[in-house]
């Protein structure tokens, strides 16, 4: 039989995720502003990543919800379960404290195709490891059976997670993102891998059951793990770090590069008129070069464009401060932890610029 052959390229849209369409539904979003008259202690303050609103004199309440989305399915490859619920903290938290809040509790949500006692007891093992690392409790949460909605790879052991947090944050200690001036350094802090972001193009590009190239189970040249355990790694935890360099030091803008990646400066660059970014430094773990390398075998060339906005590329989280005070943030950030370095700088081009090997690359979301 002859081989279909391998389209030229492979977006995260041909993947199955439209980042313009996601992009044209969020513009509903505006509605929500009709519900802010509700807010019954003062203003909703209005930030690069999200809302604030007042509690009391000076104290803030931020509330973050997030999912982990197709990550769970890579559980269910792996038939292991007792990480998941890491990515579910991790991803709730690290955007909470881009506000310079503080968590105060985690909540989560999982829809089920089945209560299996074995499998929430595991659920529970990574949900409770990311909350210690948190340092937050989790006072509540709902499993809901719904096998009608749930399926999945392994038979009665298909489940959704959905994370919500809430915060504290003193007027005086918000980032608000709206002070950034060119020539500003940007530091990154080192991710654990692919994290959470671009799982579905991944797992289209990695594994045999999503039109992939790998069983779950191949070792890589290069690795010295299953493949499966490599793209299951959890999301590292940022908020020590983070709330340790919000003490000492100014942060003027913080990013968890998650969905849409380098692409989310955008939201900073939108705070603070006449502003770019550009990046030149990036240590990426071999997962990243396996995915792109692997694409061109199966599903046609990542282009390094489409990589730079949909993955971290070993950098999980940035934050920005001036110039004068980086060497010092850079010291507490890994006396606290992160492995942290400079990864770029504040621009005045109105641009998103990625270096990377001899390539200048300009990133925009069209």
């Amino acid at each position: 039989m002859k081989e279909k052959p391998v389209p030229k390229k492979f977006t995260y849209a041909e993947a199955g995720v439209d980042r313009e369409l996601r992009a044209e539904s969020k513009k509903a979003l505006v509605l929500l502003k009709r519900t802010y008259k509700f807010s019954q202690r003062g203003k909703v303050v209005k930030l690069p990543y999200g809302n604030i609103f007042p509690l009391g004199r000076d104290l803030y309440l931020d509330l973050v919800i997030e999912g982990v989305g197709t990550k769970v399915l890579v559980a269910q490859l792996a038939d292991k379960y007792d990480t998941i619920g890491i990515d579910g903290i991790a991803l709730a938290v690290n955007d909470l404290i881009r506000s310079g809040a503080k968590p105060l509790a985690v909540a989560d949500n999982i829809h089920a195709q089945v209560s299996n006692p074995t499998l929430v007891r595991e659920w529970m093992k990574g949900i409770v490891k990311g909350a210690i690392e948190a340092e937050c409790v989790v006072p509540s949460g709902e499993i809901g059976d719904v096998p009608e909605i749930i399926k999945s790879l392994v038979e009665g052991k298909g489940f959704d997670m959905v994370f919500a947090t809430v915060g504290e944050v003193h007027r005086e200690n918000i980032i608000f993102g709206n002070n950034i001036k060119s020539g500003d350094a940007v530091i990154g802090l080192r991710s654990s891998g692919i994290h959470s972001n671009g799982v579905t193009l991944t797992r289209k590009v990695l594994f045999k059951q999503w039109g992939g190239k790998y069983d779950p189970f191949e070792v890589p040249d290069g690795f010295d793990r299953e493949i499966v355990y490599e793209v299951l790694e959890p999301m590292r935890i940022y908020v020590k770090p983070l709330l340790s360099l919000a003490k000492n030091c100014e942060i003027k803008g913080a990013v968890h590069i998650t969905g849409d990646a380098y692409l989310k400066f955008d939201r900073l660059m939108a705070f603070n008129k006449g502003i770019g970014f550009e990046f030149n430094n990036f240590k990426p773990q071999p997962i990243f070069k396996l995915i792109q390398d692997t694409a061109r075998q199966v599903r046609g060339a990542i282009s390094d464009e489409e990589m730079f906005k949909t993955f971290n590329m070993g950098w999980g989280f940035a934050v920005v401060v001036d110039n004068s005070t980086k060497e010092e943030a850079i010291d507490i950030l890994q006396r606290n932890g992160a492995e942290a370095e400079q990864i770029g700088r504040v621009t005045s081009s109105e641009r998103i610029v990625v270096k990377y090997e001899e390539k200048r690359i300009i990133l925009s979301r069209s």
